[in-house]
């Protein structure tokens, strides 16, 4: 028998990808990552990568994936993932999986475009035309948290989150976390929050993964049952186990996955029932091609697609073409309001980007993500370093951002 090796493949679409380039931005508190892929004719794509105060880590993989990417046909984005992820023996992880999801991002922005597509129709055609969104409070004081929250009912929003509040630590000591003295005054925040707002409005609370399991327990049994509709990243996602521990304990909704760098490590919380909300980042689980996956077992499993959604507008707008086409959608995360506003680069940097309507956003049909970049004044702006809060306890010890 003789085997005959494969002939080189034949680009497609008629294009290929002429340069892969990496763009980190300052925008006033923090970077941003864009990537951008052209085409030899001159058709390009935008992508953002989602692992804050870690870009140049990024742009040491996208460098490396730039030279498997030229001359490659940029239509065939499966191929692509898959080449990527599996050009190396030490496959995935957090560095690797959010540059590929800003390259998979850029290409679909690229192929839309060069079709006259929008994303969305890419990637199955919208089933909704709106995507809702929730507003989230900021303020590590009680009754700062409440007041925001009372201002977001009132301008029509019915799904409320809350940060964790810490308001023993202020002023000077805001790096100062103490789970067991923020997890009781969080409590009394959000019973009084139900109490005011009562049942119609949805609640919830971040604490992005800084309690134990023993303090998330805590905290929830200082809570009428009813007060929460769900519990956001209580604990670290390394272990599942940890979050079979905690489940077994509490019955509140859990909303978890803005960690999760691949399907694999979404896999065990989604088949074992230990989330209600997949938090999924469509720049760091590795882009559309991940992402639909990923909600796909959901759906099966009945469980809410509540995209993670912190950074600037490549994002939000990769994430709304998500949004407009899973069938199990919840709510969009967005992080700009008047307690947040959008830094004034941000304005300048994106044109065109995607902007909340009341409490939802409109569903592009424009081309691709339906965005547009600033060029001249992206390559102006330098990169500066910056790294998350360093959160310490009392004792000096140091604790989860």
């Amino acid at each position: 028998m003789t085997l005959h090796s494969s002939p080189a493949p034949t680009v497609k679409s008629g294009l290929a990808i002429r340069d892969v380039e990496a763009f980190p931005v300052w925008i006033g508190h923090r970077n941003q990552l864009l990537v951008k892929v052209t085409a030899d004719d001159g058709t390009h794509g935008w992508g953002e990568s989602g692992l804050s105060g870690r870009e140049l880590a990024v742009m040491g993989a996208i460098q490396h994936f730039r030279e498997l990417l030229l001359g490659e046909d940029p239509f065939r984005i499966a191929h692509i993932w898959q080449r990527l992820y599996r050009s190396q023996y030490f496959e995935g992880g957090r560095v690797l999986t959010a540059a590929q999801s800003a390259i998979d991002i850029a290409l679909h922005d690229l192929k839309g475009k060069a079709l006259g597509l929008p994303v969305h129709e890419l990637i199955g055609g919208r089933v909704r035309d709106r995507v809702p969104s929730l507003a989230t409070t900021n303020a590590l004081a009680p009754e700062v948290a409440l007041e925001q929250a009372q201002a977001f009912v009132a301008a029509g929003f019915d799904v409320v989150r809350f940060g964790r509040v810490n308001p023993a630590f202020t002023g000077d000591q805001e790096d100062v976390f103490e789970p067991r003295h923020s997890i009781t005054e969080t409590a009394r925040c959000l019973t009084m929050a139900r109490e005011r707002f009562g049942a119609a409005i949805t609640l919830g609370v971040d604490y992005h993964h800084r309690l134990s399991v023993a303090e998330a327990i805590s905290f929830c049994h200082r809570m009428a049952r009813g007060t929460l509709d769900f519990l956001e990243e209580p604990i670290r996602d390394e272990s599942p186990a940890a979050y079979e521990a905690l489940r077994r304990c509490v019955d509140v909704p859990f909303a978890i996955g803005e960690e999760f760098a691949s399907k694999w490590q979404a896999l065990p919380f989604v088949e074992q029932g230990l989330t209600q909300f997949m938090r999924l980042d469509v720049c760091n689980i590795g882009g559309f091609t991940e992402s639909l996956k990923v909600a796909g077992w959901c759906e099966a499993h009945y469980v809410d697609i509540f995209p993670h959604n912190p950074l600037g507008p490549i994002c939000t707008a990769a994430s709304l073409h998500l949004s407009a086409v899973v069938p199990n959608f919840t709510w969009l995360e967005y992080n700009r309001s008047p307690f947040r506003p959008q830094p004034p680069i941000e304005r300048e940097l994106f044109p065109l980007a995607p902007a909340l309507e009341g409490t939802s956003f409109a569903v592009s049909n424009l081309p691709g993500l339906g965005i547009e970049v600033n060029e001249k004044l992206l390559r102006a702006e330098p990169y500066r370093h910056w790294n998350p809060p360093m959160l310490r306890r009392l004792d000096g010890s140091h604790t989860n951002w």
